[in-house]
């Protein structure tokens, strides 16, 4: 302390020091000024163009490589089998036919498409080249009106139909579940669910789900059945159009009846054969007449499904006879996409192997009646599967067939694609988890996948090409509405070409109200809003009177979380 008060002293003892320090506190307070209480609010923005592309929407997991699997191959649809084509023992390529399901109902679902889509062809080709013709329009009009009739007379009869087939299963399905044929002193129901919950407790769970789907389905065909008694071809179209709609939820809750009740005899019959227990004779049965009544009951929810859509398209054609040519096309996407929907459901007829193999077990014979959980064959391969693990949320969104991309820990800079060939039926639990197995078959095997291997995996949910996209930071929303920030096009050049470092704009970005769609980590679709070669601002850079710090602009919209109160600000 004594030495800096000599330094102090000698200094103002000296004009020559004292000047010299004067300069220095002056230089430094100028300095610190310029450095921490500049106020320049120089602001920078970083900018994005909005681009057609594809966007892919995947679910991701995790898992190992295994060397060889039994898979067991089962129908995504039910009905009758008319062909089988492999035999116990025999090798198989991947797409070999394994079976043939009665393909008539699904036929008669594509050629109404095509008829669906060749009337609105032509309804819009009229619009085109006669558009303003009085006496076209009020054609257009009458024929709708005529189809409408036709509509409502064909709906009573269709539902007719399915109550000459309801009561008989629903008579069918008490005889199976709620009578005492496989032990006297109790239900075969709760005769399934007791004979195998010793070694697996889902049976209660399963049991107490066809209770669940017995009530509801029994309530909704008693008050369907009360009203279709009261409901004649003269009633009012407004109560054929109820009884139409009350008849398809009906028919929709005795469906999931069906298939709990198939679940629980499959859980039953699978526990047993696992563990090499002799089953009641009675279980195949019964199985069968389930898969008869879901046959049927498939074929009603077709039909209604189709008369349903038949009466909203007339009414609507009706209502929107102002030769809106622009609807009138969208309505012929929408036919092109219900006839490609036909086609895909025409083809879940054939049963094909996903990959080479050998049928290990086959007991299909022409005549079978099948549903989405019967094992057709079982198939044992020697190539290389991923087996991931995905949570429940995720796993209601994956289905068979769907594409993959697998990458591999051990393998840098190495992808290969695969599709899923199988999904668990029942979850694991673990810690109040749960967790499904999701098996993948490789589209390619390569000698440096080795068995155990780590893997992940991308499963493709939903694809869209020729979308409009941008980055996720450009999409804000305030108030529930999401929008995007668009730069003017004195602007739009600088901003593109800048860096990382932003660019300064000459006018301040507006504000355009925007419709997404799909959206992934990294890009969302813009439906509405926004064209092609707009630049949109995805950051802004602003300097404070501090430092420089990045902020983004109003809140930033994460995919998966809803717009409205679940906002994130980034600083």
């Amino acid at each position: 302390m004594a030495y800096i008060f000599k330094i102090v002293k000698k200094i103002l003892s000296n004009k020559l020091w004292l000047a010299i320090a004067v300069f220095i506190l002056l230089g430094g307070g100028y300095y610190g000024y310029t450095k921490f209480f500049s106020n320049s609010g120089e602001i920078r923005y970083i900018a994005a163009q909005a681009r057609k592309g594809t966007l892919v929407v995947s679910i991701s997991g995790s898992g190992q490589v295994s060397v060889s699997n039994q898979i067991d191959i089962k129908p995504k649809v039910s009905g009758e089998v008319v062909y089988v084509g492999v035999e116990n023992g025999e090798a198989v390529k991947a797409g070999a036919l394994i079976a043939q399901l009665d393909i008539r109902d699904a036929q008669k679902t594509v050629r109404d498409a095509e008829l669906n889509l060749e009337n609105v062809r032509l309804t819009l080709e009229e619009m085109k080249g006669k558009k303003g013709d009085d006496y076209t329009l009020r054609s257009i009009t009458e024929k709708a009106k005529d189809n409408l009739k036709k509509d409502y007379e064909d709906g009573f009869n269709i539902v007719a139909s399915v109550f000459i087939d309801l009561p008989t299963i629903m008579i069918g399905l008490q005889d199976t579940l709620f009578s005492s044929t496989l032990n006297i002193s109790q239900w075969n129901i709760d005769y399934y669910a007791d004979a195998v919950q010793q070694y697996d407790s889902a049976a209660l769970s399963f049991r107490d789900d066809v209770y669940l789907k017995f009530r509801d389905a029994r309530k909704a065909y008693d008050q369907n059945f009360l009203d279709y008694k009261s409901v004649s071809r003269f009633s009012d179209t407004l109560t054929i159009e109820h009884l139409i709609n009350q008849t398809y939820d009906t028919t929709k809750n005795v469906a999931d009846y069906l298939k709990s009740a198939n679940n629980l005899i499959q859980f039953y019959q699978e526990k047993l054969t696992e563990r090499s227990l002799r089953l009641n004779s009675l279980s195949n049965t019964h199985l069968s007449n389930i898969n008869n009544y879901t046959g049927k009951t498939n074929t009603h929810l077709l039909n209604l499904l189709s008369i349903k859509n038949g009466i909203q398209t007339d009414k609507e054609a009706i209502v929107g006879s102002d030769f809106d040519v622009a609807s009138q096309e969208l309505a012929v996407k929408q036919k092109e996409n219900a006839l490609l929907d036909a086609k895909e459901k025409l083809d879940d007829y054939y049963i094909r192997a996903p990959f080479n193999g050998v049928i290990a077990k086959t007991n299909l014979k022409k005549g079978d009646s099948v549903s989405s959980a019967s094992v057709l064959a079982t198939l044992i391969t020697r190539q290389k599967i991923a087996e991931i693990s995905l949570n429940e949320v995720d796993v209601a969104q994956v289905k068979i067939g769907q594409k993959t991309t697998l990458v591999f820990d051990a393998i840098p800079n190495f992808t290969i694609t695969g599709q899923v060939a199988e999904i668990d039926a029942v979850g694991t639990v673990s810690q109040g988890v749960v967790t499904y197995t999701v098996k993948i078959a490789f589209d390619t095997q390569d000698d440096r996948i080795k068995p155990g291997m780590s893997v992940s995996a991308a499963i493709v949910i939903e694809a869209k090409s020729n979308a409009l996209l941008v980055p996720n930071s450009a999409i804000k929303s305030q108030g529930g509405i999401n929008y995007a920030e668009i730069i003017g096009d004195d602007d739009k050049n600088a901003a593109l070409a800048a860096n990382s470092s932003g660019a300064i704009l000459k006018n301040s970005p507006r504000q355009q109200r925007v419709e997404i769609g799909l959206s992934n980590d990294e890009f969302t679709e813009i439906v509405r809003g926004l064209q092609e070669g707009d630049a949109v601002v995805t950051r802004i850079i602003q300097s404070t009177s501090q430092a420089a710090q990045t902020q983004q602009s109003s809140s930033i919209r994460i995919p998966g979380l809803p717009t409205g109160g679940s906002q994130i600000r980034t600083r």
